[in-house]
């Protein structure tokens, strides 16, 4: 633990490789600077030359003054057939002018045979002088053993000797993959002690690196096992995206190492920065983030069952391996069907309501609490449905407005064109009768914006208000088009943010439920803010 441990993200390079994973230039800036936030030391940007955003990246990048993290071009050792002077690929990696460089050579001889089509002597002399011609241009010079795990079983000499070329070349971390994800956590050992026995007998001066692939599920438990073998550098990306089946997960590997290892790093601390990081990354690429993720999910400390939410209150120890605040998350407590008393009064008691354990009242919220849900509802993800119905319970939930009737009409009159959606919608507010129309993109759509459209005179800060995200779920989907559906509606103002449930045979029922929900929470809240002021 005495050396200097790096954490080198290449969620830049090896991350966009993952289906559906797609970072622009701007995009690709942005996870730069804040991943420089994070404390990660090198910040793998692309493979310059290889395509035109990789390239504009490395030119765009150096208007940005990092604080911390050291950009890194990657590549791969010349082509046989040109020396390095000429090989387009070295000069671009010199060209992006980075202070550190990686490039990847042939570590298992069948690569050598079968891929690069070249005598294995040769593959030896590609590594050692790609890493020789590079070695003055740049600060940090690191070495990718493409394949070595799986070279070392078939071959250890061959794949040992590449390892001795590029030490001969001037790399000064040699990082070892496991390209193909195969290698398990109990074979680390083993093999990084004979890396370590031939380095030392050789008397080479070089570091150790890591870079796992997840193809058995063992990319972090090979990236901390390699750690705590003596490795010094840890590769991986956000989120764990990459090629297949993904790269070692930094998310779990970095507070692993500091939290749990006791290993010192940058990134250590800004370890509150880790989920705010990691769900910036999925904002960026247009991804839905992993709830169970480890660390940083929205689930990963959130509690369901009555008797663990009776302990947590207790101690968070009982049912929690970490503090979620040192990552940046929270503690949750869900509402479900599993609920128990402990559940019911943990959220009476966040929403500000004053409940007592033996009130009667808990037991009616916690029986109309699960005969919902036996018909479709679902509170995990809708709190603020929750609490207007602990607060209709408790009959202290007031009613903002009646609706007398609504019409929407989805009228599709050419063959080419686009339904057109009208909704119409009728009000009383405050003893005041309100009639009023809107078009939409989509029956719903039309619905929201004439409810909003009748009530924003009686209430304006609805103006200030938006529908964030809006979900459906076909519940028993046996039942064809005559399934009920739960709808979720996520809505936002400048301040917060709040969930809320339908649930209907019918979608714009189901809707409209979500959408009254919704609005008549934003309207409590301001209620309680002006009461505060």
């Amino acid at each position: 633990m005495s050396k200097t441990l790096t954490i080198y993200d290449t969620t830049l390079r090896d991350g966009t490789q993952a289906e559906n994973f797609n970072l622009s230039v701007e995009d690709k800036i942005r996870v730069s600077l804040k991943l420089d936030q994070l404390g990660i030391d090198y910040i793998e940007g692309g493979w310059p030359g290889a395509n035109p955003t990789a390239t504009e990246y490395f030119e765009e990048i150096k208007n940005y003054e990092l604080k911390h993290a050291l950009v890194a071009a990657f590549g791969s050792t010349r082509l046989f057939q040109n020396p390095p002077e000429l090989d387009v690929n070295l000069n671009a990696l010199i060209a992006a002018k980075t202070p550190a460089i990686t490039i990847f050579g042939k570590t298992w001889d069948i690569h050598v045979t079968d891929a690069l089509r070249i005598g294995l002597e040769d593959n030896l002399v590609i590594i050692e002088d790609s890493l020789a011609y590079l070695r003055p241009h740049v600060k940090h010079l690191f070495y990718d053993a493409e394949h070595f795990f799986d070279g070392f079983k078939k071959n250890r000499e061959y794949a040992l000797a590449t390892l001795d070329r590029a030490v001969a070349g001037g790399a000064e971390i040699l990082v070892l993959c496991d390209t193909n994800g195969g290698t398990l956590p109990t074979e680390i050992p083993a093999i990084l002690t004979e890396v370590q026995k031939h380095i030392k007998k050789s008397k080479q001066t070089v570091e150790l690196g890591i870079h796992a692939h997840n193809d058995s599920e063992t990319a972090v438990a090979n990236s901390l096992v390699a750690i705590s073998m003596g490795a010094t550098q840890v590769q991986g990306t956000m989120n764990g995206y990459g090629e297949r089946c993904g790269n070692g997960n930094l998310t779990s590997v970095i507070p692993a190492l500091a939290l749990k290892m006791g290993y010192e790093f940058e990134a250590c601390n800004h370890l509150k920065k880790l989920s705010e990081t990691s769900r910036y990354v999925n904002e960026l690429a247009n991804l839905p983030h992993n709830r169970y993720q480890p660390y940083v999910g929205t689930s990963a400390f959130a509690h369901k069952g009555g008797i663990h939410v009776s302990a947590v209150k207790r101690n968070p120890l009982t049912y929690e391996h970490i503090d979620p605040e040192k990552v940046g998350n929270i503690r949750r407590i869900l509402i479900s069907d599993q609920s128990g008393r402990s559940n019911v009064l943990h959220k009476a008691k966040k929403f500000g309501i004053d409940l007592d354990s033996k009130d009667p009242i808990v037991t009616s919220i916690l029986k109309e609490l699960k005969t919902l849900e036996n018909q479709g509802f679902q509170y995990e993800g809708a709190e603020a449905s929750f609490e207007l119905l602990m607060r209709r319970a408790l009959g202290t939930s007031r009613r903002f407005f009646d609706l007398k009737s609504f019409r929407v009409i989805n009228q599709k009159s050419d063959m080419d064109q686009p339904p057109e959606a009208e909704a119409t919608i009728r009000l009383e507010v405050g003893g005041e009768m309100v009639h009023t129309a809107a078009l939409g993109e989509g029956p719903v759509n039309a619905l929201d914006k004439a409810l909003r459209k009748a009530l924003v005179r009686f209430y304006p800060s609805l103006a200030d208000m938006w529908l964030e995200d809006y979900r459906v779920r076909v519940l028993a989907s046996e039942h064809g088009t005559g399934a009920k559906v739960r709808v979720l509606i996520e809505s936002k103002d400048h301040e917060t943010q709040w969930g809320t449930v339908g649930v209907s045979h019918d979608i714009l029922e189901a809707s409209w439920q979500a959408l009254v929900d919704s609005i008549t929470y934003k309207l409590m809240m301001d209620e309680k803010k002006k009461s505060t002021t």
